[in-house]
């Protein structure tokens, strides 16, 4: 029996906070546009960001999405009618609770530590403003269950991000990389859109469940579109990598982190990467099933993913071991992160793959707790003047303990090392991917190994820089911001804590896959 009752809409209530936190901002900010409050405008984003999390836990908690729940299950949004080839445009389950759970959180903490490191720059109430509407187009994407309701989802949180990264006006690095992050990011918005027309074309549907009936309607010996079909989903998949920054349309996110403000950087590599994957994992487990798409095509969209998942956790490893500044080393770590969580698209077989992919679903959660922090500690070093390279942050445990000995979990949890949050989404990736049993995920399970141990280099790199060596330069006494110590605490003690809690979130993580699959 449901424990309560509200209205079918009412399932999109975590993103409706967001875009109503917004809302409020602008309100705010066209009251008074001269005021720089930032205690309020703040205040009111993390408000909102903590509402729109504690509902969709609520949700979930109240069975929300489960399949087969009487009372309460699959929401299912706004039908199209024959205009959008009909069925409904948004699905409310728990894969899209799941991941507006962690956009929330990264909203959250980011939005606390922005707080401090905002502090005399102009543009506060845009810079929040812009941030809550990128949230709000993420958390609509893990809903999204149309690729016209995909694609606007994805605008919506692209469009504030361009404008987020350049919010350093002053800065021309902030300008430069936003302008590469834009001239790329319309690119590949180019062949998504593209892309999506042509499956259109191929299936005459748009709505995901639909496009699947179409496929499997089909009568392989006599289906014309095969070469449309194959080419739409490889432009899919090429729009998708971007928005995960994916080996190769990974370009842009060293360029874009490292001229960003760091908050910003903690957001886009954390939350937009989350919701990248929730659509990849939406589309391809629900509109193109295997084994109908592979009679169609002649080919097994799962291998795209295996070669991606493998190049990109290599290429982005090997690349954060070659650099000197530690925002850069952070951009390509993210980077080699993206590989392990397209490990969840890789393993899914005809028959099922539930294990795989709810383990990468897990490593996005841990993800967004450990990058987000490891990010906000250099926001902390940019706060306190520090330069960008290793050695300028020498000796910094001796002046600031705490915040190096958070440090020191994210970088550690990063790696995968025991007993950490980061070593048990590994672990499940890497017992998952050996499950499937093809000799194709034992390589990537051997790659998994092996990228993770070089990362242990470069991280282990920067955890010694600031405990062993000593300072370069003598600094004066270093302050403590109250909201970016907060967001790195509660960073890492989350990071901890989940060791505990893996249970219910690798319980959650599976069972929502097993729904989608």
């Amino acid at each position: 029996m449901a424990v309560f009752d509200l209205p079918g809409w009412t399932g999109l209530a975590p993103a409706l906070i967001l875009a109503a936190t917004a809302l409020v901002l602008f309100v705010v900010d066209s009251i008074s546009p001269r005021s720089t409050n930032r205690a309020v405008l703040a205040g009111i984003s993390v408000t909102g960001a903590l509402a729109s999390l504690a509902v969709a836990v609520w949700f979930i908690a109240a069975g929300v999405g489960q399949s087969g729940l009487e009372g309460l299950g699959v929401i299912e949004l706004f039908d199209g009618g024959a205009e959008f080839a009909g069925g409904s445009q948004f699905v409310v389950d728990q894969m899209a609770l799941y991941f507006m759970i962690i956009v929330a959180v990264v909203t959250a903490l980011v939005s606390v530590a922005s707080y401090d490191y905002m502090d005399g720059h102009t543009y506060q109430a845009e810079y929040y403003s812009l941030m809550i509407l990128a949230a709000t187009g993420m958390s609509l994407m893990a809903a999204a269950n149309s690729l016209v309701t995909i694609f606007i989802a994805l605008e919506l949180a692209s469009l504030p991000s361009y404008a987020l990264v350049a919010i350093l006006k002053d800065n021309r690095g902030s300008v430069e990389a936003s302008l590469k992050y834009f001239l790329i990011g319309a690119l590949s918005s180019a062949i998504m859109v593209y892309g999506i027309s042509l499956i259109y074309g191929a299936t005459g549907s748009l709505q995901l469940d639909a496009i699947a009936s179409e496929l499997a309607a089909a009568d392989a010996d006599d289906y014309a579109y095969d070469g449309i079909l194959g080419l739409g989903i490889l432009m899919l998949i090429g729009g998708f990598a971007f928005k995960t920054a994916s080996v190769p349309f990974h370009f842009w996110a060293p360029e874009a982190y490292e001229g960003a403000p760091a908050p910003i950087s903690a957001f886009l590599s954390s939350a937009s990467k989350a919701a990248g994957f929730v659509i990849a994992f939406r589309v391809f487990t629900t509109a193109f099933p295997l084994e109908v798409t592979a009679g169609l095509i002649g080919i097994d969209w799962t291998w795209a993913f295996i070669i991606l998942a493998i190049v990109t956790m290599t290429v982005g490893n090997f690349a954060a071991a070659t650099q000197d500044t530690v925002k850069r080393m952070l951009a390509y770590s993210s980077i080699g992160h993206a590989g392990y969580a397209l490990i969840g698209l890789a393993g899914l077989t005809v028959d099922g793959g539930e294990l795989v992919m709810g383990a990468a679903m897990m490593h996005l959660l841990v993800y967004g707790f450990m990058n987000t922090g490891a990010f906000l500690f250099v926001a902390l070093a940019e706060y306190w003047g520090v330069g960008r390279t290793f050695e300028d942050y020498n000796g910094l445990a001796t002046q600031a303990p705490v915040a190096c000995f958070a440090l020191g979990i994210f970088m550690f949890s990063l790696a995968g090392i025991p007993p950490l949050g980061g070593f048990w989404s590994k672990y499940f990736l890497f017992t998952g991917a050996i499950g499937v049993g093809s000799t194709a995920m034992l390589v990537v399970a051997a790659a998994l190994v092996v990228n993770s141990a070089l990362s242990l280099y470069y991280y282990s790199r920067l955890v010694k820089a600031v405990w062993i060596e000593d300072p370069l330069v003598d600094r004066d006494a270093l302050t403590q911001p109250t909201g970016l110590y907060a967001a790195i605490v509660f960073a890492a003690v989350m990071t901890v804590v989940l060791l505990p809690a893996f249970g219910p979130v690798s319980e959650t993580a599976i069972e929502a896959a097993a729904a989608v699959i």
